[in-house]
């Protein structure tokens, strides 16, 4: 079997990728790159988000809420929590009012 090696596309969704992916859409509507550079940097984008969240972030945080929904599909976890609290490892609290979605998946080489 195969490995497969191609990034999550989790991070497209982040504003950093959302603001990629309009840019790279407004460039292709006037011609300046061509679509499939676009799908190039998207790849490239995913890898090294999940790259720089494997090497550089450290922190860790304890999380409490009431979980409200909760799936495991294709190695993903997603959990949809309300009424979290966040703790991380400086003591700070944060609470939130709203839903949070978290997804957690494998790490891939």
């Amino acid at each position: 079997m195969a490995q497969n090696n191609a990034a999550y596309q989790f991070y497209r969704n982040s504003s950093v990728g959302q603001a990629l992916c309009d840019s790279l859409d407004e460039m292709i509507q006037e011609g300046s790159i061509d679509p499939q550079v676009a799908v190039t940097m998207l790849n490239q984008f995913d890898a090294s988000m999940a790259e720089a969240l494997r090497t550089q972030v450290k922190a860790k945080t304890t999380i409490k809420g009431k979980l409200h929904i909760y799936r495991f599909c294709d190695d993903v976890w997603t959990f949809v929590i309300a009424e979290g609290q966040f703790k991380f490892e400086n003591s700070e609290t944060v609470k939130c009012d709203e839903r949070v979605k978290l997804v957690s998946c494998a790490a891939r080489p």
